[in-house]
């Protein structure tokens, strides 16, 4: 009877839309970083944890009103353990191990074990109860009990639950942690060194009347003190033999301060490139819109570069951790992830439909970027991909693969070479229009109805007439280009113009263009 009704409830839960939304957003809420709203929650259980400090702190040496001492002791501390609740119940799925364990029971034809599942159950949540950070919570709510004073000092621990809710400390005590061998040997090093250093000092100064050290406690304070290269002074030892274990002790000392020093310098250089990939990740997060481009080659950087200097942001995914580096050194946003795991993108949490303006595939095999493309179509079916293609022969299917447009790199090098082969000056100007350090650029500016009236006007002026080439303008309306347009053409409200110029001429075209429109 009680099985049926275990499984009953867990199959309702289990079905429950409503039931999973909600435990869902207190997961995300309580646990999930990029949550947009956990943050108000974080700054919300900061600013209630200040409020009790500050309540303990002046109710030392000055009264405190009955509204505050309620608000600290009842209000803040029930808001505590309903956190504390809820960190308890979205830690594991209780239902999916209650289903979980009748369907295997089933499966087996044999009765369901319901108290074993419930033992399961149990021994999830105190498995939670257990974790150092679930313990400070409790720790955390005890002032509640506000009738047995002792307690109250328990608010300090809501001091330590800062590091839930404040990243920086999590994030360096998750470096520190990663040294717990190294941290625990120089601990147990200190503590040997403290002990005999107590009793030598003991045994050598608790006779002498003069002596300051007049108890095993007065020793085991000194040595902490004279270790950890404090010294204050209030104590020091009289006898000879007490001054040379003071000798021996501070040189101790020295090693025990190197020796943790060390072991933070190697954990935080360790973990400092994970540091600014978890940085970028972040910064991807905060990018609007962006263009992903997918392997890091010599194209890739050109693509990048191009972007850059139009104001668009680019993210580059490479797999190759050697070409990272060489990105990086170029002021690239660049990520070490292969661009074909879909993996790396649920790990860099990239919103292809909201953030990626188009996905360009620029990796030196057909195979990776078909990959990439299959990846990418599982994310999105609406984001545009543009792929180069290396063989011919592999079109067919990185158009398969869902690519809107793929360019083959041969041919349009094979079509430049036949037009040019005639004529090698002709072919070493265009060269040099593809060069970034001829001076010379390509532009697109784009036509309001204003500023198309005065277009051919502007470019035929004395300063552009024979200075500034209109190579052509594309046609909104018919979607044609119009090669070297002549005097009786009409340029129109959205049209696009391409010129080429240098970069002074252009941008004095553009402002005289804009500022003559608006007259």
């Amino acid at each position: 009877m009680v099985g049926r009704a275990l499984v009953g409830v867990a199959y309702y839960l289990h079905a429950s839309a409503r039931y999973r939304r909600t435990k869902k957003f207190f997961h995300n809420l309580l646990e999930n970083s990029s949550y947009p709203y956990k943050k108000f929650f974080d700054y919300t259980m900061m600013v209630l944890i200040g409020i009790s400090v500050y309540v303990l702190i002046r109710h030392v040496k000055h009264d405190i009103s009955p509204e505050w001492l309620f608000f600290n002791n009842y209000v803040i501390s029930l808001i505590f353990l309903g956190e504390y609740l809820l960190r308890m119940w979205v830690y594991s799925d209780s239902s999916k191990l209650v289903i979980e364990r009748y369907e295997h029971d089933m499966f087996l034809q044999r009765p369901f074990r319901w108290v074993r599942t419930l033992r399961r159950i149990m021994s999830k949540k105190i498995e939670y109860m257990l974790s150092p950070s679930a313990i400070i919570d409790l720790f955390a709510i005890m002032p509640f009990f506000h009738e047995l004073r002792m307690l109250r000092i328990f608010i300090l621990f809501r001091v330590f639950k800062l590091f839930r809710y404040t990243k920086s400390l999590t994030q360096f005590i998750s470096i520190l942690s990663s040294k717990k061998f190294e941290i625990l040997t120089l601990s147990l090093f200190a503590t040997v060194i403290i002990a005999v250093s107590s009793v030598l000092i003991y045994v050598m100064e608790a006779n002498n009347p003069d002596s300051p050290i007049n108890t095993l406690f007065d020793a085991l304070y000194w040595s902490v003190v004279t270790i950890f290269t404090v010294g204050y002074g209030d104590m020091v030892p009289v006898t000879d033999e007490g001054r040379t274990v003071a000798m021996a002790i501070i040189v101790a000392g020295i090693a025990v301060i190197s020796f943790a020093t060390s072991i933070v310098v190697s954990a935080f250089t360790e973990k400092l490139d994970v540091i600014k990939e978890e940085k970028m990740i972040e910064d991807i997060s905060k990018i609007g819109r962006f263009y992903l481009i997918c392997g890091y080659t010599p194209l890739s950087q050109q693509i990048a570069r191009h972007f850059i200097r139009k104001g668009v942001q680019t993210v580059i995914l490479e797999n190759d951790p050697d070409k990272v580096s060489r990105a990086q050194k170029e002021g690239f946003l660049a990520l070490s992830y292969n661009p074909s795991s879909l993996h790396s993108y649920r790990t860099l949490r990239i919103d292809f439909d909201a953030q990626v303006i188009a996905a360009l595939l620029v990796q030196e095999s057909d195979v990776l970027n078909v990959y990439t493309a299959l990846t990418i179509r599982e994310l999105s079916m609406s984001v545009p991909l543009y792929s180069i293609l290396v063989h011919r022969e592999n079109r067919k299917k990185l158009s398969l693969a869902g690519i809107n447009e793929i360019v083959y790199t041969q041919e349009l090098i094979g079509l430049v070479s036949k037009e040019m082969s005639g004529s090698p000056v002709a072919f070493e100007v265009i060269h040099a229009l593809r060069s970034e350090n001829s001076g010379v650029f390509i532009e697109e500016i784009g036509l309001d109805s204003q500023s198309a009236e005065r277009f051919f006007e502007i470019s035929r002026q004395k300063l552009f007439y024979t200075r500034l080439i209109v190579l052509g303008l594309s046609k909104a309306h018919s979607g044609t280009f119009v090669f070297n347009p002549s005097a009786e053409s009409l340029a129109e409200a959205g049209d696009v113009a391409i010129v080429i110029g240098s970069r002074a001429l252009i941008d004095e075209f553009k402002l005289l263009l804009y500022q003559k429109g608006r007259r």
